[in-house]
């Protein structure tokens, strides 16, 4: 075991600091502050009390912790971020409890990012340079802007860009545990484009549930969940939509457009969809009702769920 490592010039007053943490040059850590094991607070940094910070977490220069702020293991934290606790905030009013924000596990924020309170920024999730973010930020998802917004989801495997049959390439072939695409009947003419979804011949079981999804702004992030023993195919009847599937150890994008097939997910899969084109209409037949027990919706209690 290795001793906290602290400079000279820094003033720690907590007694909290796991084996193997580094603390730089004029670094303020209050009290009540805990930081595990192996992690490195780089110098000018500010630490309140009410703060717990994970093992293998890297804070740079600059960046100032307040009150009810969660950070978990190996998230990275850039140089002048910027976060805040107290969504209302007035000279000498401090509120009874600070509002809680909390970073999971592997997540990373880059340079001069701002956080307004409140939210939580998901298991490695990746947040832009210079970024406002003003809600919470999905598992995995990439944002960037002001407001920030999901661009694209980290560590997916073989990204696909097209998710019409004019594609059939390898980059397009589904990895993630039971998801393929299942073929649909079309009829195209001048007159317009016809999808037929035939329950015996194109989806693997008898719907009991169908329904539609459109006018979503792009910025808007939909799915987000599992489900138990529910199964789902997505079929998109105008635009596009990109969908991200995981199965808590691959994670696969696809584009699901043009209506002549649509992507078959089974139980137990997270699905998610994000960057719907302004005419995207998605077509979704479930495999059983509407039932809330049957979700997932949060996704340490998936992959919990997962290893079971």
């Amino acid at each position: 075991m290795t001793k906290p490592s602290i400079h000279p010039t820094a003033d720690v007053q907590s007694d909290k600091l796991g084996d193997g943490t580094r603390v730089w040059q004029y670094v303020v850590i209050l009290a009540d502050a805990v930081i595990g094991s192996d992690s490195n607070i780089c110098s000018h940094c500010f630490i309140e009390n009410d703060v717990i910070i994970g093992h293998r977490v890297t804070v740079k220069c600059g960046v100032q912790l307040w009150d009810g702020i969660r950070v978990e293991d190996d998230v990275f934290i850039g140089p002048n971020v910027t976060f805040t606790n107290d969504p209302f905030p007035r000279s000498r009013q401090p509120p009874n409890e600070f509002t809680r924000t909390v970073i999971k596990q592997g997540a990373s924020i880059g340079a001069n990012a701002t956080l307004l309170p409140g939210i939580t920024i998901g298991t490695r999730a990746m947040i832009g340079a210079g970024s406002v973010v003003t809600r919470d930020v999905p598992p995995g998802a990439v944002v960037v802007g002001n407001p920030a917004k999901v661009v694209r989801y980290a560590d997916t495997v073989h990204p696909a860009t097209e998710g019409s049959r004019r594609t059939r390439d390898d980059v397009t072939t589904p990895i993630v545990d039971g998801v393929r695409w299942l073929d649909m009947t079309v009829a195209s003419d001048v007159r317009g484009q016809l999808t037929v979804t035939q329950w015996d011949q194109h989806l693997p079981f008898l719907p009991e549930r169908a329904f539609f999804v459109h006018h979503v702004p792009s910025a808007k992030v939909r799915g987000e969940h599992a489900h138990k023993v529910c199964e789902q195919v997505l079929i998109a009847l105008g635009g596009s939509v990109k969908v991200v599937v995981d199965d808590g150890h691959v994670r696969q994008q696809f584009s699901v457009a043009d209506g002549s097939r649509g992507l078959y997910i089974p139980a137990g899969i997270w699905a998610t969809q994000y960057d719907y084109s302004p005419d995207c209409v998605l077509a979704v037949f479930a495999s059983h009702k509407y039932d809330e027990s049957d979700y997932l919706r949060d996704y340490d209690q998936y992959l919990a769920y997962r290893k079971q």
